[in-house]
């Protein structure tokens, strides 16, 4: 075991129903690992829909294999009606109700809370039965886990807040437009880091109600590095090589559907990957910079890992969108979702255990091509009894 192992930290991106991507990479991960390994992850951080992986992470931070089998049972079961309401009555309000706020809205009224497209109660039902919250706070004492945090985007004061919980003497901090809160993790922070705008309500917590936690979410990686971690991991929910594809030309003029899903790779993809850059920069120029006045300047360099699909999600969702209950498709099909447009909005709302299996493999099927180079991240021996862990 090594003398001083690093924190690795996990980073969890948002996504709507392609956070099942993460899934399946968490699967090959933990049969990379020894059998009764406990989580490689001392720091994770989570962010819209890879906020709840976050927290199923970090209640099982003794079994790493038992949370991934945990969230393989969720994701490979995985139903509309279990994270937002489907049924004729409950589309039909919602939308009406979307609707009329919208008008009152443009007429300078506001008397209608908790406007939203969609009714995702179901899925805070699901939170409350099934995720044992106190389970992470008795990790951080066990000295299994140093920090999870679930990070939201306040309406009020236009800040990306990172709600953490973790271990002694991790101050909290407030940079431009972000800051960081302690605070005891529960539903309300899952529900607020997942509540997409205009499509999920949004959640109030102490003095602020709260939306996705993507957005504006400028700095994603920073959240892990003040909570302690010394390299990160990052799974995100984009396909790296798509660029020309999205450049192909169009002859008609965009659907609401098809604006709408860009607008949802800006909140959920364009922050990461600047960060990305960002700390790509940073490394190239601590290399030059001498070891003692590293020191002095308190800068090092980060080591990081990025793992994203080799497929565009939203080619994937074109086939599974038939799966999807009539209601949510002839609501969809009103903004110009059908079979090859704006497949990229529905593969965020696409929470269908087919094109969740789907992303599971792919998920699979990715990390395993990237064995060696996940193994030597993790510091991680499979035949060894388990992994290093800072104490």
């Amino acid at each position: 075991m090594s003398q001083n192992p690093q924190k690795i930290g996990l980073i969890l991106t948002g996504g709507g129903a392609r956070a099942a991507y993460q899934v399946g990479v968490l699967k090959a991960m933990a049969e990379f690992m020894p059998r009764r390994a406990h989580s490689p992850f001392q720091v994770i951080c989570g962010s819209s829909a890879g906020a709840l992986n976050a927290v199923t992470l970090a209640v099982n931070a003794r079994n790493f294999r038992k949370g991934v089998k945990y969230l393989l049972g969720i994701w490979h079961n995985a139903q509309v009606s279990d994270i937002y309401r489907s049924d004729v009555l409950g589309v039909a309000r919602n939308s009406g109700r979307w609707l009329i706020g919208l008008i009152l809205s443009m007429l300078g009224i506001n008397r209608m809370n908790r406007v939203s497209l969609l009714d995702n109660t179901p899925l805070e039902l699901f939170l409350e039965e099934t995720l044992p919250y106190e389970k992470v706070q008795e990790n951080i004492d066990s000295g299994m886990l140093h920090a999870l945090s679930i990070t939201a985007s306040g309406y009020g004061s236009g800040h990306s807040v990172t709600f953490y919980q973790g271990r002694e003497g991790i101050a909290p901090w407030k940079r431009t437009r972000r800051l960081g809160m302690e605070s005891r993790i529960g539903t309300a922070h899952l529900m607020a880091s997942a509540a997409i705008p205009f499509i999920f309500p949004a959640v109030h917590i102490h003095r602020e109600y709260f939306g996705d936690g993507s957005v504006r979410q400028i700095a994603p990686i920073s959240s892990a590095l003040h909570l302690g971690a010394d390299k990160v991991m990052l799974m995100g929910a984009w396909h790296t090589d798509d660029d020309e594809g999205r450049r192909n030309k169009m002859d008609t003029y965009p659907t609401l559907a098809q604006i709408a899903g860009h607008a949802l790779d800006s909140i959920f993809l364009d922050g990461l990957e600047v960060d990305i850059e960002r700390l790509q920069r940073i490394n190239e120029t601590v290399k030059l910079i001498p070891e003692e006045l590293r020191a002095r300047a308190d800068i090092r360099h980060i080591d990081f890992l990025v793992i994203t699909p080799s497929q565009p999600l939203e080619k994937i969702a074109e086939r599974y969108i038939e799966q999807l209950p009539w209601t949510i498709r002839l609501l969809l099909r009103t903004v110009g979702v059908m079979r090859g447009s704006g497949a990229n909005l529905a593969s965020y709302l696409l929470f269908d255990k087919h094109y969740c299996r789907a992303l599971i493999d792919l998920g699979y099927q990715d990390a395993l091509k990237r064995r060696d180079e996940i193994v030597a991240f993790l510091g991680c021996d499979p035949a060894a009894a388990s992994c290093d862990m800072p104490q």
